[in-house]
């Protein structure tokens, strides 16, 4: 026979186990850091990784899903929903916000650094700047990682910019609608994922844009020409909300800041070692991959100037000195 005692020293037993399988389970935190591509491209691979280092030096503590491809948010509201802490964190193109601040498209003025080594230097002297710019709105910066530099994408020779107008142009931020807009062109905003059904239903026939997003988007089912301008090499920025971040204990925090340093690392040599390769497939792939004429270089390079001055004049002090530290190293 059971008597009542027993009954309770069984239920607190239940009880005492019960705490013990919730307590681990109350205390893990789960974050959500949506991005705009696909999951074998470099960034969302480099966010994996980030991800999974996090959850391994927080033995499990802090899990971050990484959602690719625009899944979450698109590309231009990732920002919006970090700062309203809609989510915790988020990567995208710094770029795409230039219109709210110059500073944010400083790694996409025209010609300015268009080598992996001048563009780590443009971070350097740029970075404080974007920092300010992004604590200011409660966002926290962990770390910025490049893509490849960028050429133009078309299904017709281009042997001046003379060739392109007329064409309708795949337009990414304020830099790239602009050029289309110098140039004769009919621009249309689209952002990375939407990219491919706008080739395939002819919303656009040309765009620049890295080796990357041409092999992400099966160009060559559309296109035929790539010509490697090297115009810029822009930069995804990869952010956490402030005060999500300020939530957190210490040695999480400190988890966070050392797995950015990593990745970030990590994320300039994946680039590096795959700007050639994307090359290479986009070759495989039945494509002219060429360098430009002189005389369609001459003509980008004279856009050029006139976006930077453009730029130059919205961002002010602020953007010079960023320029004139850059021009120092």
């Amino acid at each position: 026979m059971i008597n009542r005692r027993t009954l309770t020293g069984a239920a607190f037993a239940l009880g005492v186990s019960a705490l013990a399988m919730a307590a681990p389970a109350a205390a893990q935190t789960k974050w959500n850091l949506p991005n705009a591509y696909p999951t074998d491209n470099p960034h969302t691979e480099n966010l994996a990784l980030f991800a999974k280092d996090v959850e391994t030096a927080t033995g499990g503590k802090l899990q971050i899903t990484v959602h690719a491809n625009a899944a979450l948010f698109k590309a231009p509201e990732i920002k919006r929903a970090v700062a309203s802490g809609q989510t915790q964190m988020g990567e995208i193109l710094m770029s795409i916000h230039e219109n709210e601040d110059p500073v944010f498209g400083i790694d996409v003025v025209p010609f300015l650094a268009t080598s992996f080594e001048q563009s780590k230097k443009l971070y350097a002297a740029s970075k404080g700047a974007i920092e300010k710019k992004l604590d200011a709105q409660g966002i926290k910066l962990l770390f910025m990682v490049p893509w490849a530099p960028q050429g133009v994408y078309a299904k017709k020779d281009i042997n001046t910019v003379e060739d392109m107008k007329g064409l309708k142009w795949r337009a990414y931020n304020v830099g790239t609608a602009r050029l289309g807009e110098l140039l004769g062109m009919q621009s249309v905003t689209i952002q990375a994922a939407e990219l491919p059904q706008a080739l395939a239903t002819g919303v656009v026939n040309s765009f620049m844009s890295s080796g990357g997003t041409g092999y992400d988007s099966k160009v060559w089912e559309s296109l035929d020409h790539f010509y490697d301008v090297q115009a810029w090499i822009p930069k995804d920025a990869t952010f956490v909300n402030k005060a999500a971040f300020n939530a957190l204990d210490k040695p999480t925090q400190e988890a966070i800041l050392k797995a950015a340093a990593t990745a970030e690392e990590r994320g300039w040599k994946m680039w590096q070692d795959k700007a050639g390769w994307y090359i290479d497939q986009l070759k495989a792939k039945g494509m002219k991959v060429q360098a430009p004429s002189p005389e369609l270089a001459s003509g980008f390079k004279k856009a050029g100037e006139t976006l930077t001055a453009d730029w130059l004049k919205k961002a002010g002090a602020d953007g010079q000195a960023i320029i004139d530290a850059y021009k120092k190293m």
